[in-house]
């Protein structure tokens, strides 16, 4: 069954846009040419908060994506970079994937932090603004 992944991260500041960037575009073609992807979009949202809303073929090849390549590599510095982090994904029973005002749902409901090294007050209080799709 097809596995969707939605993830929405905030920066701290303008100063890390650039390198941020770099990771977060090099991290979406490799999405985009991993096998397994379905479908990949990037939503880039006010307040430089940024996205991603990726579909896969299973579990096995989205995990195979998370822990390779140029996505592997940006990991470790959101955590430095970001004030705020969130992810859910889930399993359905078709390959489309979901409206962003669906994806901002479910990342409600059953989404997960991040590890981020400077909290905002909306990341300790688990607080996701609907994304301005």
């Amino acid at each position: 069954m097809p596995v969707v992944s939605v993830t929405r991260l905030r920066l701290r500041s303008a100063w890390f846009l650039p390198a941020f960037l770099f990771h977060a575009i090099r991290s979406q073609l490799q999405s985009k040419r991993a096998a397994g992807n379905i479908s990949t979009q990037v939503l880039n949202d006010a307040n430089l908060a940024f996205w991603t809303l990726t579909v896969w073929r299973d579990k096995d090849a989205m995990r195979a994506y998370m822990i390779s390549g140029a996505h592997k590599t940006a990991m470790p510095k959101l955590m430095a970079w970001c004030d705020e982090a969130a992810m859910a994904d889930w399993t359905q029973d078709h390959p489309a994937p979901p409206s962003w005002a669906d994806a901002h749902k479910r990342l409600i409901a059953e989404g997960r932090r991040s590890k981020v090294r400077q909290p905002s007050r909306r990341q300790l209080d688990f607080v996701i603004p609907p994304p301005r799709a």
